[in-house]
């Protein structure tokens, strides 16, 4: 008897064509799209039904979960909560935690999946009794740093079936079987700001408490909208001028205050983190080498690992620009996720 798969779907190419390799590999397999904030009754009409399509191709069933509340609940208020309090939350770290790794896994094991999958850019191992979260094969689109609050339980119960490809790979591969998602253009980073403007979704849900910039001698050279409406390393926007391009350095909550600096003051060379997963289960000893990211885009960069306590302290070899409290600073050894956490 064959496994049963339910591949979540968002209607995008990368979950499209990994329904299609599942298939092809002999997976019972069904699709599930999350539903997971409101949208217009045109829009969604018009994105189930472009869905289902999709999963006729396929000829595999579709199901449809509502999170919309759990979602509001567990990921857009304590967002709109963390830039209210001076830090740069990842909202899709914390929805791959509690909801798509955490209740959608949940929903499919009860509906009798045995695995769940996903189109993310990463890939799973077995070694000896553990099992490895590595980076997908095309590091222009690994994904593997979102997946980092992952741990046996979950790996044990998830398939990334394009992970050992390319993104162009899988494009061609859309386009050959006709699959209507091979026209559709990239999804947008987070899902659920309209035109991925942060501050309008902010500004519409915050109060705004405006306050006083100040620069690292405590001189006060303008005011802020509101320390919600703003990031450290953000550079445009503070309507401040100077005879070189002054950065965000830092929010203070206490005073309501919005510390800049020049470029030069950007930059750090250690990082303290909390609410740490490690993927194994346990975490290394400590003095490890490793390599972080302390947040998507940035360049992996060497540094050693220090474990005190529940938290750990990261002592890079060269210091990192715009170190932002609230994004996640994950560790790596070569391919392969160690864990990570929330920088404090």
């Amino acid at each position: 008897m064959s496994q049963r798969v339910f591949i979540a779907m968002s209607g995008g190419v990368d979950s499209s064509v990994s329904a299609h390799l599942l298939k092809e590999a002999g997976y019972e397999v069904a699709g599930i799209n999350l539903q997971l904030y409101p949208r217009s009754k045109e829009a969604a009409e018009k994105a189930a039904a472009e869905l289902a399509h999709t999963c006729s191709m396929l000829e595999i069933p579709l199901h449809f979960y509502n999170l919309e509340t759990e979602f509001s609940d567990r990921i857009i208020e304590p967002f709109c909560s963390e830039y209210e309090n001076g830090r740069t939350p990842n909202p899709c770290v914390q929805c791959n935690r509690k909801i798509k790794f955490g209740l959608l896994l949940e929903r499919i094991k009860e509906l009798g999946g045995d695995y769940m999958a996903t189109g993310h850019y990463a890939s799973i191992e077995k070694s000896g009794s553990v099992y490895l979260l590595k980076k997908g094969r095309d590091t222009s689109k690994d994904q593997s740093y979102f997946l980092y609050v992952l741990g046996q339980k979950e790996l044990a119960s998830v398939l990334f079936p394009v992970g050992g490809m390319l993104k162009a790979e899988v494009k061609k591969m859309a386009i050959g079987l006709g699959l209507p998602a091979a026209e559709k253009r990239e999804s947008q980073d987070i899902c659920f700001i309209p035109d991925n403007d942060s501050r309008a979704f902010l500004a519409d849900r915050l109060l705004a408490k405006p306050g006083e910039i100040v620069n690292t001698d405590g001189k006060v050279i303008g005011q802020h909208k509101g320390l919600a409406f703003y990031t450290i390393g953000q550079r445009q926007g503070m309507g401040v001028s100077s005879s070189q391009p002054l950065y965000v350095l830092k929010m203070e909550t206490e005073t309501n205050r919005l510390v800049v600096g020049f470029l030069s003051q950007l930059y750090r060379d250690n990082l303290t983190a909390g609410c740490i997963n490690w993927v194994a289960g346990q975490s290394p000893d400590s003095g490890l080498k490793v390599t972080a990211r302390v947040r998507y885009r940035a360049t992996e960069a060497k540094a050693v690992l220090q474990i005190v306590q529940d938290r750990v302290r990261i002592l890079f070899d060269e210091p990192q620009r715009a170190i932002a409290p609230g994004q996640s600073v994950v560790f790596y050894q070569g391919d392969a996720v160690l864990g990570g956490g929330v920088i404090e």
